[in-house]
């Protein structure tokens, strides 16, 4: 728990009050005529996120109001951090959005990246009422925490060797067991596409291997595309595309939080967690557009376009994930630009052919404040991955659907899972929200750990 988050022992500390738009009338009417002035002659609407301080007579702050605009935004309660200065705080959300979430959006307004340039600014002091349950909160904030720190970090301090230790760190941490295949070793462990993909950088190539929980318990499988830094290789991108490929491992960083999550939780599962992690580089022994790749599926991949690497080691990864036939197998990827075209940076679709587990995600999704959207895994276009000289492409040869061509490619490596799921994230706010600065972001991992804990708690 973020040590400004503290239980509220009844002491003396300014009032916060949330108010949506519409209560901000009825509650200036009570709360004098002073005060209903300052807000006036600040031009307050209580829109979301928007804080304003109201001064006592001697000048110091007698409380704070912050808006909620029309409700729709769970962690308004980010503006709080940096919004107000040094001193204690009390947050009263009268209903308008529920405690647990509105202190999870204060523990998310605290997080800034400092790691190289460090924030000296004091932290203001917040009691949470005694219903909200801060392990909980602390858990979930802090496997937002990890996601944004490792998407945020440059390239130049996490390749595949530094996302290795991270995992391993994190397994130290809950007891869990961690192996790797590195390098041309992975030629001979059979992950061919792990280490074409990866071959042409300096930084090799690995398969991350964490599992965790006894081995009677059901299986639950997560695997995160860990490309750390992704040129595109020879189908080079231009400079502008190429700034936030730092965040090309934010799948890896997912798999990694949400596996924190549910060991944390002690939840009776047999977790295990793929991350092939590489670097798409440029070199003499780069892999090229029209080459023809063996897979550890058995299928032969044309290759369409070398900046479409994340569905490849993805592949690999998939087979040998459902070859234990778990009975949940996700894949979490930053993975087509089309996805982002289709729904925005905010909103992760996701695909998989179980309606139940469809219909119960979204449904925990809602709970939490996690927005994700399911999208179709249209077997028509599945004739788009057709070659005319390889088992399969591994993208169309047309500009339409390409979130759901690439959720097509990547179903074809998974047979024997009874569920599985495909989330094609974004991990990054272009813009900030309170709560939610600019850089690393966590998407669809708290849908995700309610509903696995709903099932294995």
């Amino acid at each position: 728990m973020p040590d400004n988050l503290l239980k509220d022992d009844g002491g003396p500390a300014t009032e916060v009050h949330a108010l949506t738009a519409d209560m901000l009338e009825a509650w200036c009417e009570s709360a004098g005529e002073r005060v209903a002035a300052w807000v006036a002659a600040n031009g307050y609407k209580a829109d979301a996120g928007k804080v304003l301080l109201v001064p006592g007579e001697d000048g110091t702050i007698r409380l704070v109001l912050l808006g909620l605009g029309r409700g729709e935004d769970a962690f308004a309660s980010g503006a709080l951090p940096g919004a107000v200065p040094k001193g204690r705080y009390r947050l009263t959300t009268k209903g308008a959005v529920s405690e647990e979430l509105a202190a999870l959006g204060l523990a998310l307004g605290n997080y800034r990246y400092d790691r190289y340039k460090k924030n000296g600014v004091g932290k203001a002091e917040f009691l949470l009422p005694e219903s909200v349950d801060r392990d909980e909160v602390a858990a979930l904030a802090e496997a937002t925490y990890l996601v944004r720190d490792l998407v945020n970090t440059p390239a130049s301090d996490l390749g595949p060797e530094e996302l290795e230790a991270v995992t391993r760190e994190l397994a130290d941490a809950h007891g869990a067991e961690v192996s790797s295949i590195v390098g041309d070793d992975l030629l001979a462990a059979d992950y061919p596409m792990v280490h074409a993909v990866g071959r042409a950088s300096s930084r090799a190539p690995r398969l991350i291997d964490l599992r965790w929980g006894p081995e009677s318990a059901p299986k639950i499988t997560l695997v995160g595309k860990g490309v750390c830094f992704d040129t595109g290789g020879l189908n080079l991108k231009p400079g502008n595309s190429m700034g936030l490929m730092k965040k090309d491992m934010g799948g890896a960083a997912h798999v990694l939080a949400l596996a924190g999550l549910l060991m944390k939780a002690r939840l009776n599962i047999r977790l295990r967690v793929l991350v092939p992690a590489v670097e798409n580089a440029i070199g003499g022994d780069a892999f090229r557009p029209g080459d023809v790749l063996p897979s550890r599926k058995g299928f032969s991949v044309e290759i369409g376009n070398t900046d479409a690497e994340g569905r490849l080691i993805l592949a690999d990864a998939l087979t040998e994930a459902d070859s234990e036939e778990p009975a949940l197998l996700v894949d979490m990827a930053t993975l087509t630009g089309a996805a982002r075209v289709a729904l925005g940076p905010e909103l992760p679709p996701f695909f998989t052919r179980d309606d139940g587990f469809a219909r119960e995600l979204e449904i925990a999704s809602a709970a939490v404040a996690d927005p994700v959207w399911r999208l179709p895994l249209w077997a028509p276009y599945d004739s788009w991955l057709d070659s005319k000289v390889a088992d399969v492409s591994h993208i169309s040869d047309g500009p339409f659907a390409g979130s759901i061509t690439a959720a097509l490619f990547l179903a074809r490596f998974v047979e024997k899972a009874q569920t599985y799921a495909h989330f094609d994230i974004y991990a990054w706010n272009a813009k900030p929200r309170p709560g939610r600065p600019v850089g690393g972001e966590a998407q669809a991992i708290r849908a995700l750990y309610f509903h696995l804990k709903r099932h294995y708690a």
